[in-house]
């Protein structure tokens, strides 16, 4: 069945918040969390969501759908909800910079560089505040910022683990993801995968 592109743009939200629901989930069930001296932190898959939530949708509702879906879970949870406008902030501008990135040139999310770029750029972003943000908190409790950074290491190898995993997992799926919802995403009206790779080379 062929939709027209209202129907496909109306589409496209829905799957986005999906999306987002998706995040929260995946975030509530599939974690791991692990108490360090800066505070408890997790393994988790759910990033892999928020990158690719930047691929298919771009770097707007991308980002509205990682922020929401991880800014929800931190509501939810009385070990984080105090953070989760941060929560909401850094998982939206990870998903923004990969989706702006994988989205460029009129890609759309379906060249594999760009999606590759994209996604480590988004984890490197979502990295950096994260452990800036530790350290702060530290710091305006009354750590002397080397010991600050010190507490944090443990966080800092586990968010690292974390966005590697992502950055992997996001691009094992993309590729599946973009021919399963060709037929609903408007980004395929104009092209198609098979024409966004021949353009690449």
């Amino acid at each position: 069945m062929k939709l027209n592109n209202e129907k496909k743009k109306m589409l496209y939200y829905v799957f986005a918040a999906l999306m987002a629901a998706m995040i929260f989930v995946t975030t509530y069930f599939l974690k791991i969390p692990i108490a360090t001296p800066a505070g408890q932190t997790m393994l988790k898959v759910s990033n892999i969501l928020v990158l690719l939530g930047g691929m298919l949708f771009g770097g707007v509702y991308g980002g509205l759908a990682a922020g929401i879906g991880s800014g929800m879970y931190d509501l939810l949870d009385p070990v984080y909800i105090t953070s989760a406008p941060l929560t909401f902030a850094k998982f939206f501008l990870m998903a923004l910079v990969c989706g702006l990135i994988s989205n460029s040139g009129g890609k759309k999310g379906l060249s594999m560089k760009r999606n590759a770029v994209g996604a480590v750029c988004g984890g490197v972003t979502y990295w950096l505040l994260y452990i800036t943000e530790s350290i702060v908190k530290l710091m305006i409790a009354g750590s002397a910022f080397s010991a600050a950074a010190a507490a944090c290491a443990p966080k800092m190898v586990t968010s690292g683990i974390n966005q590697t995993i992502a950055i992997v997992g996001s691009l094992l799926l993309i590729v599946p993801l973009n021919k399963a919802l060709a037929e609903y995403l408007p980004k395929f009206s104009e092209e198609s995968a098979d024409k966004a790779a021949e353009t690449e080379k």
